[in-house]
């Protein structure tokens, strides 16, 4: 029987997360991982201000800006015409732009700092069947299988499943769901960004404090490159976004049906809503990316959004968090920041179980209520990018154009940084 303090089920972003919180305040914490290896591909891409004030916590947010790419503004387009832009200058006060940084590098940055404060303490290719909790101060014993057939046991004060949308410990902890399948379907893929997204943009002076000065500018590629493309289409969404290593991200919403991951038919859904950039629609529309050439693909994805959200997170001293407590809608790519905003909460309560009865009660309903407004964010987002009647569609647009000409952009690139949203 091994034995530790906080068991974590789960090495993605939050449960290396929420281990790196806990073995900086001297707990002792083992995380188990099913699969052997980390992924390869990513499907999050986004770290939003809140998102590198958790990494702060940890001494990463530099690190990881210095790998990304600061995106700065984002321009909107509906049906080939200039709705306006948004500035992320005035977003947050140290981190005045949204990161883009795959999802696998900022799992390794989490696995490396983790190994340095608690050596050994992630056990891959080990898989939880038993979870048995007393709810009596007992505690928690953990059967698991690794994929040698080998059966490994473990006692923990407490157990925390950070392992997805399909938690095996929620599951055992039987705790249930509601959830609701919107249908909506999409195809992204990663491309060679082939060319800069157009002229630079005027970009602000970043404050003394930011994270963002000359040095993390060197690193993040030129000012252009630093721009999110929306298209709103009558067939539906075509989105891009720049990420390290010269590439661009392109999702696109292929209406109620789930689409081949083919990179061919990717490009060509862009191609067709997008339109050629070339000769007069070149000077039109200056700041669109050059289209993705299918060769260059390095990652393709189909996804169908849904909602699902834990009716608990709290089951005696098992707790359940980030997607294995609420997937929403990744449109807006909010959910790896929801799932470390519940580890920052999470995280003093585990490390003063031995003081005495904590208050997880407070915590699972400021959590679920956080998740709620997150997945109504997401869901908002989502709609605005369906495809829509024409009526419908220019009254969309021409409130766009307006708000976007107006203060009240700023506002917006609050919202769509996360500013205010969600909180601890």
């Amino acid at each position: 029987m091994e034995r530790t303090e906080v068991l974590i089920v789960g090495a993605g972003p939050v449960g290396l997360f929420l281990a790196g919180l806990l073995a900086a305040r001297g707990v002792d914490v083992a995380v188990l991982e099913r699969r052997e290896h980390p992924p390869k591909h990513s499907r999050a891409i986004g770290l939003h201000p809140p998102a590198l004030d958790a990494l702060a916590v940890l001494g990463l947010d530099r690190a990881a800006v210095a790998e990304g790419i600061t995106v700065r503004r984002g321009v909107g387009y509906g049906d080939g015409r200039l709705l306006g832009e948004i500035t992320f200058d005035r977003a947050h006060p140290r981190y005045p732009f949204v990161l883009t940084l795959r999802q696998s590098r900022t799992e390794q940055l989490l696995a490396e700092h983790l190994e340095r404060l608690a050596p050994g303490a992630v056990h891959r290719g080990v898989e939880v069947v038993v979870v048995k909790d007393h709810d009596a101060g007992a505690p928690v014993l953990v059967t698991a299988r690794t994929v040698q057939g080998e059966t490994r046991e473990w006692s923990a004060q407490a157990v925390v499943g950070a392992d997805g949308a399909h938690s095996t410990v929620r599951w055992l902890a039987g705790i249930s769901v509601d959830r609701r399948d919107w249908g909506d379907s999409y195809l992204m893929g990663d491309f060679a960004d082939t060319a800069s997204a157009g002229p630079a943009a005027p970009v602000a002076e970043p404050a003394a404090d930011s994270v963002a000065g000359p040095a993390a500018d060197s690193v993040a590629g030129p000012a252009a490159d630093r721009t999110a493309v929306i298209h709103l289409h009558r067939h539906g969404v075509v989105e891009s976004f720049p990420l390290p290593g010269g590439q661009r991200r392109w999702v696109v919403h292929t209406g109620r049906q789930q689409r081949p991951e083919s990179a061919g038919d990717l490009v060509a859904l862009v191609r067709e809503r997008r339109g050629e950039r070339s000769g007069e629609n070149a000077s039109e529309l200056p700041e669109l990316p050059e289209l993705p050439d299918a060769a260059t693909a390095t990652m393709i994805s189909a996804f169908t959004v849904y909602r699902q959200l834990a009716r608990r997170m709290v089951a005696g001293r098992t707790v359940v968090i980030g997607d294995a407590a609420h997937a929403i809608s990744p449109i807006g790519g909010q959910g790896m920041t929801v799932g470390w905003l519940d580890a920052l909460a999470l995280a003093p309560l585990l490390s003063g179980l031995s003081e005495g009865p904590s208050d997880f009660a407070s915590f699972e309903r400021d959590r679920l209520r956080a998740a709620r407004r997150a997945a109504r964010m997401a869901e908002a987002n989502m709609v605005l990018g369906r495809p829509l009647w024409a009526g419908v569609r220019r009254g969309r647009d021409t409130l766009a154009r307006a708000a976007l000409a107006t203060p009240a952009k700023h506002h917006l690139a609050r919202l769509y940084s996360m500013g205010g949203v969600i909180q601890r």
